[in-house]
């Protein structure tokens, strides 16, 4: 009975929260009125109608839907929020138009009359939120980002029913004000932000410093940017999630007040302290709830609020203490600074540090985070839930709300991955979980732009009260609305890959690409899967023989491209794994033999191949990062930022290839360079006789790598050569050897 209280009482606090008032359902349906124009043009948008009514939810806080008419008469879509009436309106459009809205770009031909749909049609969400972003999202994929480029993600969530979401940018523009007030000089401002690639990590107190500073322009756009995204997100009926303060501050405050007391915390991510050992401000000290809530006031005083607030105290670091006292303080601290501005203040708390340092987090640890705030003002993300849930061993977090998040992405890396049967299964099992607290679904990847299918199904899953009864049938079914069109090899090519690369299971499972193909040689790689690679070539062979059928759709060069990408990163583990038993054999001409094929044939036909497609070209990666300069200087410098990240992820390669991509110029000019160095080394060394010396290998391939980032050779934005050309090339040359069994 305690457990089931606790639940109602939780029910409560975040349910008062819920929609907006009725005046903002005129703005909310003219939000979602000009998203079909932008989707369909302004002649078909005519077609269809849009209201929303707070009524319509006959539970308050779940958002619904209702879909009618069409046929003869306009296609009627109302919901109870203008996030459920964009949800509708993609229901509409997948199920009855066959439709498909995705990052790669949509399929959006509306068959002629538009489908009538049969009755009413009402969907209710089974919990209060569908939650979108990581903190790394933020670097990994948005940091370059425009407004235009904006605009179209925040349309992207709209459909995907996504209402709660971050809303970050611009806070170093506050933080610097902050500081100024407090009395730091800009030049120690300037010194402790890191550059723009690497904020994410600046913010959860990871890292200072690193690759900045901040260009004055910087923070004007950020702020400009910010209260575009906001007023669009605000106006579909979404809650954006603001900043607050952590506890992290610059070592100049302890200048400015020598009197502070502050804890220097430990190393994180291999970097020395002159970027990371950030400063932690004791939660007893008087300078907390200062900082805390001259920060929380002037952010909500520039942007306004709905009361949704983010901070990681301890984001992959340990806590001084493990004292649960301590660290109910630091909590508690945390949470005082908000409400001390804002009294209906939630705290948003990504749950990854229990996840991560499990041995640290223990029972009496994790109680005394989750019980310092009061019941239902603490909103924990279970980030990682898809593989690595925590409220499983937390009691369901102790009473405390939770939503139950699929991470799948790390690093923004390119590769074929996914854990649909987890992810289909994990939310019902959340639900159904004893005195089970979740409130709501999320996507919270490090980077998007990858796997679509992966999140396609997580976004319809928070729309279900049940699992998907037959992925296979949900699959096939997927192709033909991402195509356009149904094709049986089309069909059976998913299907093969929902029963490889997108059916990982166990705690094992992770979306970070650790292919041989993006990582720095050495002869311990590891280039075990956990599908039959049989699987991947027989879809890549039926994604090609429908070919001539689907070419012209953009969203199946795509995937073709990706296919044929992946075959490739599988020939090179294979082409390696050859290479590396002719050297423990001694073996040269094997070695040459496989080596050359590796690093002179494969990876350069994979890079023509990635050069086919403007979503897979360093060129339109890094001219995004120069877009957003002012001056040749700034641009220059931005596309440092984005290498950096890129590859070395620190001056001395210090979380190498963490954010590895697969694009056009990286492979040619970075990956294929390190391949043929380390071949060749192993080469000499059978040919004289002595060891392989990986460290010294180690030393002369990273003069390569930093070479790369420091380069200021400009790459291709625009496409060349045919996809399906290239990926038949590579399929002719390559598939036969694999049948074969003689790569």
């Amino acid at each position: 009975m305690v457990a089931v209280a606790v639940a109602a009482a939780v029910g409560v606090l975040l349910l008062a929260r819920a929609g907006g008032a009725a005046g903002d359902e005129a703005r909310e349906a003219a939000a979602v009125r000009a998203l079909v124009a932008r989707l369909v043009g302004p002649g078909p948008a005519a077609d269809f109608s849009v209201s929303v009514e707070r009524a319509l939810a006959t539970k308050p806080g779940l958002d619904t839907y209702s879909l009618g008419g069409g046929g003869a008469a306009r296609v009627r879509v109302r919901g109870s929020t203008g996030v459920a009436a964009a949800a509708g309106l993609h229901r509409y459009l997948r199920d009855f138009c066959g439709c498909h809205v995705a990052w790669s770009g949509s399929q959006l031909r509306l068959p002629r009359p538009l489908p009538a749909v049969p009755g009413e049609l009402t969907e209710a969400t089974p919990n209060r939120y569908r939650y979108y972003q990581n903190v790394c999202t933020q670097s990994y994929s948005f940091v370059w980002w425009d407004w235009a480029r904006w605009e179209r993600e925040i349309d992207w969530m709209a459909l995907n029913g996504i209402n709660l979401a971050l809303a970050w940018s611009g806070q170093e523009a506050i933080w610097q004000r902050v500081y100024l007030a407090l009395g730091l000089t800009q030049t120690e401002i300037n010194e402790f932000f890191t550059g723009p690639a690497f904020l994410a990590w600046g913010r959860m107190g990871n890292l200072h410093t690193w690759d900045g500073p901040l260009p004055p322009s910087w923070h004007i756009k950020q702020l400009y940017l910010q209260h575009r995204v906001l007023d669009r997100m605000r106006s579909f009926g979404m809650t954006p999630v603001l900043p607050a303060f952590a506890g992290h501050v610059p070592e100049a405050v302890t200048r400015v007040f020598p009197q502070v007391n502050v804890t220097k915390m430990g190393s994180w991510g291999h970097f020395n302290c002159s970027y990371s050992c950030s400063f932690l401000l004791a939660p007893e000290d008087p300078m907390f709830p200062v900082i805390g809530s001259l920060f929380l006031r002037e952010l909500v005083k520039e942007f306004g609020t709905d009361h949704i607030y983010g901070a990681d105290t301890f984001n992959e670091m340990q806590p001084p203490s493990s004292a649960p006292s301590y660290l109910a303080a630091a909590t508690t601290a945390v949470y005082e600074a908000m409400i001390a501005v804002d009294t209906e203040a939630v705290w948003l708390l990504q749950g990854w540090l229990f996840q991560h340092q499990p041995q640290f987090w223990g029972p009496a640890q994790i109680g005394a985070v989750l019980g310092a705030v009061p019941r239902g003002r603490l909103l924990v993300l279970d980030l990682f839930a898809e593989s690595q849930p925590v409220y499983t061993r937390t009691a369901s977090f102790q009473g405390q709300p939770f939503i139950w998040c699929m991470l799948h992405n790390f690093g923004g890396n390119h590769g074929l991955f996914g854990a649909l049967e987890a992810v289909n299964g994990g939310p019902e099992a959340a639900r159904l979980f004893p005195n089970s607290t979740m409130v709501g679904t999320g996507m919270a990847p490090e980077g998007i732009s990858q796997n679509e299918v992966v999140y396609s199904l997580m976004a319809e899953l928070g729309w279900r009260k049940d699992p998907v009864p037959d992925l296979a049938a949900w699959v096939t079914n997927f192709a033909a609305q991402r195509y356009g069109v149904s094709h049986p090899d089309a069909g059976a090519a998913w299907r093969l890959l929902l029963r490889s690369v997108y059916n990982c299971s166990g705690e094992a499972c992770r979306g970070h690409n650790r292919s041989p193909l993006v990582r720095r040689p050495s002869l311990q790689m590891n280039t075990s899967v956990w599908y039959n690679r049989s699987s991947v070539f027989e879809a890549w062979r039926l994604l090609l023989t429908s070919a001539p059928s689907l070419a012209a759709s953009p969203a199946f060069r795509y995937d073709l491209l990706d296919l044929t990408r992946q075959a490739v990163q599988e020939l090179v583990s294979l082409y390696y794994e050859e290479a590396r038993s002719a050297y423990l054999s001694k073996e040269l001409t094997s070695l040459l033999r496989a080596g050359g094929v590796l690093a002179y044939e494969l990876l350069p036909a994979l890079d023509e191949l990635l050069a086919s497609d403007s979503r897979f070209l360093l060129g339109s990666w890094l001219e995004q990062a120069r877009a957003a300069a002012v001056s040749e200087a700034e641009a220059d410098f931005y596309e440092q930022n984005s290498r950096y990240q890129l590859t070395l992820w620190g001056p001395e390669g210090n979380i190498l290839d963490y954010a590895n991509k697969q694009l056009a110029g990286l492979v040619a000019n970075y990956y294929t360079p390190r391949w043929r160095l380390f071949l060749e080394a192993l080469a000499d060394s059978v040919a004289q006789g002595i060891p392989f010396q990986q460290h010294q290998f180690d030393k002369n391939v990273f003069q390569l790598e930093q070479a790369f980032v420091l380069s200021k050779q400009r790459y291709p934005s625009q496409p060349r050569g045919d996809t399906v050309d290239l990926a038949k090339k590579i399929f002719l040359k390559y598939y036969p050897r694999w049948v074969a069994g003689s790569w």
